[in-house]
C-alpha cells in the first residue's frame, strides 16, 4: 500500500513537473511527458486492480490539467483519459510477467509508444471536435517526439521505481493462483 501511495506521489509531482519543462524547440515542438511513464510502471508493477486504480486516478489528473477551453466550448470531455490510461495500462499489464521476470526492455519502448498513442489520441479528438482532419508535419513531430523521449526517459523511472520498491516492502512478484 506504501508502493501505491509513491506511485500516486509520483503521478502528481511528474504531471507538475512537465508542466515546467518547456517544449522541445529542436523537435518542432515536441513535449516531455513524464506522467505517462510513471503510470506505465504502475501497469506493469501493481496488480491489475492497482493499475485500474492508478489509470482512475492519473486519467484525473490529466483532465484536470489538461482539459481545453475554447469559447467557453470544452474541447475534450472531462474523463477521456481514463479510459485511455485504463486501455493502454491494460495492453501494458499484460506484459507483466515478462516484466516480473525482470525483463523491462520493451516495457520501455512500449512507454514511449503509447505515450505516443496518448498525445496522438488528444490530437483527434481536438481536430475532429474542430471539423476536420489536418496534419501538418509538426503534429507527426510532436507525437513522435512525445514517444521517443519517453522510450528515453522511461528506462531511469523504471529502474529507480524499481530500486525503490524494496525499500517500502514492496516485492513485484507474480501473482497467486489460488480457488478464492
Amino acid at each position: 500500500m506504501i508502493f501505491f501511495g509513491i506511485l500516486v506521489a509520483g503521478l502528481f509531482l511528474s504531471l507538475v513537473a512537465q508542466e515546467f519543462i518547456q517544449p522541445l524547440a529542436w523537435l518542432y515542438g515536441a513535449r516531455v511527458l513524464l506522467m505517462p511513464i510513471v503510470m506505465f510502471y504502475g501497469a506493469l508493477a501493481l496488480p491489475y486492480w492497482g493499475m485500474l486504480a492508478l489509470a482512475f486516478l492519473g486519467g484525473l489528473m490529466w483532465d484536470a490539467m489538461t482539459v481545453p477551453v475554447v469559447d467557453s466550448t470544452v474541447e475534450i470531455s472531462l474523463g477521456w483519459s481514463i479510459l485511455l490510461y485504463a486501455t493502454l495500462g491494460a495492453i501494458m499489464s499484460g506484459f507483466r510477467p515478462l516484466f516480473q521476470r525482470g525483463r523491462w526492455e520493451i516495457h520501455c519502448l512500449m512507454s514511449g509508444f503509447f505515450t505516443s498513442v496518448i498525445v496522438l489520441a488528444e490530437y483527434l479528438m481536438i481536430t475532429i471536435r474542430r471539423g476536420g482532419l489536418i496534419f501538418p508535419n509538426e503534429v507527426w513531430w510532436r507525437v513522435g517526439g512525445a514517444g521517443v523521449i519517453a522510450a528515453l526517459l522511461s528506462p531511469f523511472f523504471f529502474f529507480t521505481l524499481n530500486w525503490l520498491a524494496p525499500y517500502v516492502g514492496y516485492e513485484i512478484k507474480p501473482e497467486q493462483k489460488g480457488i478464492l
